[in-house]
């Protein structure tokens, strides 16, 4: 009498797929089997993630000087640029297996585009009580806003102009409404940005429009054009904060003229270094755990410009990297 069949042993391993740029300007999905969760490990099942539009087209077109290349690492990102290469810093999902205490929380992650991944434990960080899974794609972003405004270091009454109205200069805008007294202005050429900003609580106008002799000029357009108007729009002795990142473009200013005698200040601000001045008491996982409780109000949704399914974005990465002007915040959707 023959034995009856034994089921086979159950397979372990997971298979995950990975959105992957292999040279510029093409990008593709790659499978990958994960590894069990160790002990101080924890698998995470992605819901969202969200494209920074700016750093993730000049990955995607190849345009990292290679000066940066190393500066530029993400995280867990795999594959060295121009390509083929991993890359994204925003994903959001549920922890399915791993460390107990996390188990079955909904986590914030500096991951690439990967719908399931096994990180370290201490890498997810729990949204806090009251933010939707869905806008905390913004994190990252909040991240850099938050180093922006701790750079530009506004005051109590300042009259502040923010060039560009993408997703961190928007952010950027409606930190500094909040000090009070502030006159915050956010400036962008697309006429549309109008309804962005009257969301957010700030003013907005046209470039032709702007107002000058300000206290502060924070410039986050990615346009060469808006810093050299940015040192047009500082009043004497005032700061201007370079926010915008070219990648490998050349950029030329005006720093003849009067720049030196109105003693203007102008300064770079990135989010990978925290400013000196908050070093001694802050590092990275505090400011993280600051950008998401900022997160929970509900008015930031309009940063949100549309979402399409990760299995879409070989198709649709392109499309965002030509959008210039025209897409805030990009959120992938997960099944």
């Amino acid at each position: 009498m023959s034995e009856p069949d034994r089921p086979a042993p159950a397979n372990t391993h997971v298979r995950a797929t990975a959105f992957w740029t292999e040279s510029p300007g093409e990008g593709a999905l790659r499978e990958e089997t994960l590894p069990e969760p160790s002990e101080d490990e924890v698998r995470v099942r992605a819901r969202f993630s969200g494209i920074s539009r700016g750093t993730e087209a000049l990955v995607f077109l190849g345009r990292v000087p290679q000066s940066e290349w190393q500066r530029m690492r993400a995280p867990f990102q795999v594959g060295d640029f121009p390509g083929p290469v991993k890359y994204g810093y925003v994903s959001v999902g549920q922890v399915e297996a791993g460390a107990g205490d996390l188990l079955g929380r909904e986590v914030f992650c500096l991951y690439p585009h990967q719908d399931c991944y096994v990180v370290p434990a201490v890498a997810v960080t729990p949204l806090p009580d009251g933010l939707p899974a869905e806008r905390a794609v913004l994190a990252a972003n909040m991240e850099t806003a938050i180093n922006g405004v701790w750079d530009a270091d506004p005051g109590v009454g300042d009259h502040v102009v923010v060039m560009g109205a993408g997703v961190v200069g928007a952010l950027v805008a409606w930190l500094c409404s909040r000090i009070p007294g502030t006159r915050v202005t956010l400036v962008d050429p697309v006429a549309e940005r109008r309804v962005l900003a009257e969301a957010l609580g700030v003013s907005f106008c046209l470039p032709e429009q702007a107002p000058a002799d300000n206290d502060l000029v924070i410039h986050a357009s990615g346009n060469p054009e808006g810093l050299r108007q940015a040192l047009s729009l500082a009043a004497n002795e005032a700061r201007i904060v370079e926010m915008s990142w070219y990648g490998e473009r050349d950029v030329s200013l005006p720093l003849g003229e009067a720049f030196h005698s109105r003693r203007l200040t102008l300064i770079s601000s990135q989010v990978g270094r925290l400013p000196a001045q908050r070093m001694p008491r802050w590092d990275h996982r505090r400011r993280l755990l600051l950008a998401l409780e900022l997160l929970r109000d509900p008015v930031l949704d309009v940063l949100i410009s549309g979402e399409s399914h990760f299995r879409e974005l070989p198709a649709v990465m392109p499309r965002l990297a030509d959008a210039a002007g025209q897409v805030l915040c990009h959120r992938l959707r997960y099944d």
